[in-house]
């Protein structure tokens, strides 16, 4: 399906969030919400690939454009309530597909309010992250984001070098990668702003969490998985076969057909 519209929701803190809605602009559908070092507009081949529900709704959470500031009171909380107001703005979501961050965005809002399907694909908690934390600090402060660019790609996607500086040589992508680091340190402490749940997503009908097969059992994305789905146990399991956390990116195609699938077996 092709986009059809962006609609625009004010915040709390001053700050709005944009959202890229795929298909029959006023019909309830699926809602994506993109973690961290990602957009709405990362996602636009998986939204155009799902076709299982007649609108496909992505998130521009704040802190990237076209949407707002994170502004200083920034938090966890800040996110499920910037959810809240796009799920009640675009009225009767069906469903809510939420990746890495996003994904644990998308089930704290489940175990906030009634939701009838939450799917989440490699959803991160604490102690995700916990040994960069620093790092992604000193680049913030030092105003550095070709710094953090590089903590994330070689100590958490475990990238070498030579992977790193072919992404710095193109300037186009590593000025796109950039951008999409400058909330980075905040969504990250925002994990440990608060204890951890010890359940989410008790107000979801259904809930489904996916892993990529290279990620599994793995860390950090694996393991991260495998704390979450502990505090899911009502979840069915599913596993994306040879793939790892960038699959909307490397497998956007399969990533969709298996969203689509899993509300096909509803």
């Amino acid at each position: 399906m092709e986009q059809s519209i962006r609609k625009r929701f004010s915040v709390a803190g001053g700050s709005w969030v944009t959202v890229d809605v795929y298909g029959e602009p006023d019909a309830p559908g699926l809602v994506v919400v993109p973690g961290a070092m990602s957009d709405a507009y990362g996602w636009r081949t998986v939204a155009t690939a799902v076709d299982a529900w007649p609108s496909v709704a992505v998130v521009n959470r704040r802190g990237r454009a076209p949407s707002g500031p994170m502004t200083s009171a920034y938090s966890l909380r800040t996110e499920v309530a910037d959810l809240g107001v796009v799920l009640d703005g675009l009225g009767g979501a069906q469903a809510l597909f939420g990746w890495s961050y996003g994904g644990l965005i998308a089930l704290v809002a489940a175990d906030e309010r009634p939701l009838r399907q939450v799917i989440a694909y490699e959803p991160v908690m604490r102690p995700f992250g916990l040994d960069v934390l620093p790092g992604l600090k000193a680049a913030q402060e030092a105003a550095d984001p070709g710094g953090a660019v590089e903590i994330v790609h070689r100590r958490l996607a475990g990238l070498d070098g030579a992977a790193v500086d072919a992404l710095r040589a193109d300037p186009e992508v590593w000025a796109a990668l950039c951008r999409l680091a400058g909330p980075l340190y905040a969504e990250l402490a925002a994990l440990y702003g608060e204890p951890a749940p010890e359940a989410l997503a008790r107000r979801a009908d259904r809930v489904d969490l996916i892993v990529g097969g290279t990620s599994r059992g793995r860390a950090p994305y694996g393991t991260s998985f495998d704390d979450v789905a502990r505090r899911v146990p009502h979840a069915g399991v599913h596993e994306l076969p040879g793939q790892g956390h960038m699959a909307h990116l490397q497998a956007p195609a399969e990533l969709g057909r298996l969203i689509g699938g899993l509300a096909a077996a509803r």
